[in-house]
């Protein structure tokens, strides 16, 4: 199985990382300082931000607004590797609205960072960080809904989320990217009025 870093250490990151235990992956958590509160476990491996990265795949686990102060560090080092992005880019000043242009999505405007070539994977977005650890959404197994214009970018995601014992349906190219964040804000939202839970989601039944 392949080897995952996963820049930021909060709860998404945290339930990335548990996937990637049960796929059989190894992971690096990059923390963006030695100081950085986080969800520290002692089953993975920790970095802060500027140690090189050692995954084939790599998930930016910070909000979009952070993906500058990332690029930074790491641009040149995503240009042979997967990239991952998980944002719901959420005003949360208005809860009314995506930050991302009506047009575009962050992973379309991430792939248009990165260099000519990178791969930019929009995956795991549409799942709460607790289906994502138990692995179940209610009774079925956690679907993770994924997009990208790379197929074997795709496949390695894919290979990722089924040895997690999770089901990955592919949603098309990158442009459906605007249409998963647009499920992930009403997910969210539902969650936070008490609508749904968080424990529980969108599922695909098969």
């Amino acid at each position: 199985m392949t080897s995952i870093s996963i820049i930021g250490s909060g709860k998404m990151g945290a339930a990335i990382a548990e996937v990637a235990l049960r796929a059989g992956a190894s992971v690096q958590m990059i923390k963006r300082s030695a100081q950085s509160p986080s969800a520290a476990r002692t089953r993975f491996e920790y970095s802060v931000m500027g140690d090189d990265i050692t995954g084939d795949l790599v998930v930016l686990a910070v909000p979009y607004g952070a993906y500058p102060s990332v690029l930074e560090h790491y641009r040149d080092q995503l240009r042979d590797r997967v990239t991952i992005d998980i944002s719901n880019p959420i005003d949360f000043s208005t809860n009314d609205a995506l930050k991302s242009p009506p047009d575009s999505s962050t992973a379309a405007e991430l792939a248009a960072l990165l260099p000519v070539g990178a791969a930019v994977v929009k995956a795991f977005n549409v799942n709460l960080g607790d289906t994502l650890t138990s692995g179940t959404n209610g009774t079925t197994p956690t679907t993770v809904l994924y997009a990208g214009d790379y197929a074997d970018a795709k496949v390695q995601v894919a290979a990722l989320v089924e040895a997690a014992g999770m089901r990955a349906v592919d949603v098309g190219p990158l442009t459906r990217a605007r249409e998963l964040e647009a499920m992930g804000f009403l997910q969210i939202l539902m969650a936070s009025l008490g609508k749904t839970r968080y424990e529980s989601g969108f599922t695909l039944l098969p």
